[in-house]
């Protein structure tokens, strides 16, 4: 068969079988993905003739991986929960509640800056889980709660659990395509090099885009919330807004261009977290008039859950450095073992995995010592014995871990297996002589799209996030996709690969996934939709942004489509700026 279109189609099946039975069907991934494996496997073996032996081969890898990143999912589950079980986080809430009264002040520290640093330290949608209920127990309706949880899982997420999206997400994604290799030798890179390229233009245009996310965020919570459902009055703290912002996006630049991808959003939030809350202790750009909700008497019945605000949070239970420590050790012990090249090398000396699976030349190792999970969990217990923890309470911390880790486990299991087979059907693994199929693919999506393709990359990721759940395994499925679709059209392929992990951020805005984690813990279950539907402009704002800047950034500036639209998009946001000052003028 030669026939492009068909070809094209026919690799795309697998994640179009994901896409129907999450989005369509709204099965659960742990139904969806085996499904979308076998439809892998089979057009891998009918249409791309891939033995047996090598699909199994390809299987046996994807699950090595998968138990990888599982270590570095369970590693943060378990240092979350051991900060709950011992009170830490308690303490952590109860500093946050003297900051200031304003309800857009608290959404944009707890929500922006420290929800940026638990991205960082924990990732797979551990943020939301954190904030919402943190802001219940501060006095926020349940719903807007979530709306602050899930709009701030966009500009640090692609730099989650220490970089996972980037260093498992991309690195796995483009490994073992001969075509990745001949370019990271071109540049003179290893791989370690190369992620970091990619990683510090993901942080570059996130920094460009989410500026302006604080600001969405308390323009959302004014307008749907407020007393007079008012954008304006979440505009009028604008200076405020686009101070925290810088405050997290400039460190989270310089830490990605000086120590790589595992550390933006684990230093940038915390070294924002840390700026803001000394200046606005001490009133700078602090809003002259406080705003707040309007009585709780008026909240309409669908703001509000069924659990009562967590009053834990009134009283810390240890000393403040003391619960802050493990979240310090974890960034502290990171950037030691990935900058001190002695220690680097004597935990990368670790590995555990196979090689030359089943005869078919197809290797994977893991570095249990060298991996953020294996940091993760060495710091749980460090904290055991810091915070005096009995043992029924690290039970307990093992047990919720345990529980949390198995949603995700089968999902994963499938779903990275899937990512594998179709990376892995290329010429050497098959009889038909064709390229693999996210290659084919690609040609077909060049084909269709040509130069205006980097428009369209950060819809691609978005959407593989929306679908998976995960900035990651979005990565994991569409970055060699989008590597070739980029050498195809002759674009720059580590801008448009970036491009696909900003807009895989970008979609967690509107994953349905966390907003029933986040739902869960506020008890709002039912109400996904409404979050969604609030959710959905700032997550098309951040993908129509991050599809113009990769285009000026592979074409340049000048007369041509990616400049138009990051024009048209300013002047949008510019008049609706305008219209709503002048609708409602706001002092503060």
């Amino acid at each position: 068969m030669d026939n492009l279109g068909v070809l094209s189609l026919l690799a795309l099946t697998p994640i179009l079988v994901v896409a129907i039975l999450l989005v369509g069907l709204r099965w659960p991934a742990k139904y969806a993905m085996p499904l979308g494996f076998v439809a892998a496997a089979l057009i891998g073996a009918l249409v791309w003739g891939m033995n047996a032996t090598t699909i199994l081969a390809a299987t046996i890898e994807g699950l090595v991986i998968a138990i990888g990143l599982l270590y570095i999912i369970f590693g943060a589950l378990l240092l979350l929960q051991t900060l709950t079980q011992s009170g830490a986080l308690a303490t952590i809430r109860a500093g946050f509640t003297k900051i200031s009264p304003d309800r857009r002040v608290q959404a944009i520290i707890i929500g922006w800056l420290f929800g940026s640093f638990i991205e960082g330290a924990s990732g797979f949608g551990t943020p939301a889980a954190v904030v919402a209920p943190l802001l219940l127990a501060l006095g926020f309706p349940a719903l807007a709660a979530v709306l602050v949880g899930m709009v701030i899982q966009s500009t640090p997420v692609s730099f989650g659990a220490a970089g996972t999206p980037v260093l498992t997400g991309v690195g796995q994604g483009l490994a073992g395509s001969p075509e990745v290799d001949a370019r990271m030798a071109a540049l003179g890179l290893d791989q370690a090099g190369y992620l970091s390229l990619i990683g510090l233009e993901v942080a570059a245009i996130h920094a460009v885009a989410g500026t302006l996310i604080p600001l969405f965020l308390v323009c959302l919570v004014t307008r749907f919330f407020g007393e007079n459902r008012s954008f304006a009055e979440g505009l009028s703290i604008w200076p405020f807004a686009l101070y925290a912002a810088f405050a997290m996006t400039v460190p989270y630049v310089l830490v990605a261009a000086l120590l790589g991808p595992e550390f933006p959003s684990l230093l940038g939030g915390l070294i924002g977290l840390a700026l803001v809350m000394f200046t606005s202790s001490r009133g700078f750009l602090m809003p002259k008039q406080t705003w707040d909700f309007p009585p709780r008497e008026r909240w309409l019945d669908r703001w509000v859950g069924n659990i009562e605000p967590d009053t834990s949070v009134a009283g810390a239970r240890m000393n403040t450095w003391l619960a802050w420590l493990p979240y310090v050790l974890v960034a502290g012990i990171l950037v030691l073992t990935r900058t001190v090249e002695p220690i680097k090398e004597a935990l990368q000396g670790v590995t555990v995995g196979l090689s030359d699976i089943l005869g078919t030349g197809i290797s994977e190792e893991l570095e249990p010592l060298y991996s953020p999970g294996g940091v993760f969990l060495a710091v749980c217990l460090i904290t055991y014995g810091l915070h005096r923890m009995s043992g029924r309470q690290v039970g307990r911390s093992l047990s919720v871990s345990a529980g949390q880790l198995a949603g995700a486990a089968v999902a994963l299991l499938f779903a990275v297996p899937l990512v594998r087979i179709l990376i892995n059907s290329g010429a050497e693994f098959n009889t038909s002589g064709l390229a693999s199929m996210p290659l084919t693919l690609a040609e077909g999506a060049a084909a269709v799209a040509g130069p205006a393709w980097p428009i369209l990359a950060p819809w691609i990721g978005a959407l593989g996030a929306f679908v998976a759940g995960s900035n990651t395994v979005s990565n994991l499925t569409f970055a060699l996709f989008q590597f070739a679709t980029a050498e195809n059209i002759g674009a720059v392929p580590e801008t448009v690969v970036a491009t696909q992990a900003v807009g895989g951020a970008a979609g967690n805005m509107v994953t349905v996934h966390n907003v029933v984690a986040a739902s869960a813990t506020v008890g709002l279950l039912g109400r996904e939709g409404d979050v969604i539907r609030m959710t959905i402009l700032p997550t098309v704002y951040y993908c129509l942004m991050a599809g113009g800047l990769s285009f000026v950034l592979i074409y340049g500036v000048g007369f041509n489509l990616g400049t138009a639209l990051l024009v048209l998009l300013l002047v949008t946001l510019a008049a609706v700026v305008v219209g709503l000052r002048r609708a409602m003028p706001v002092r503060t």
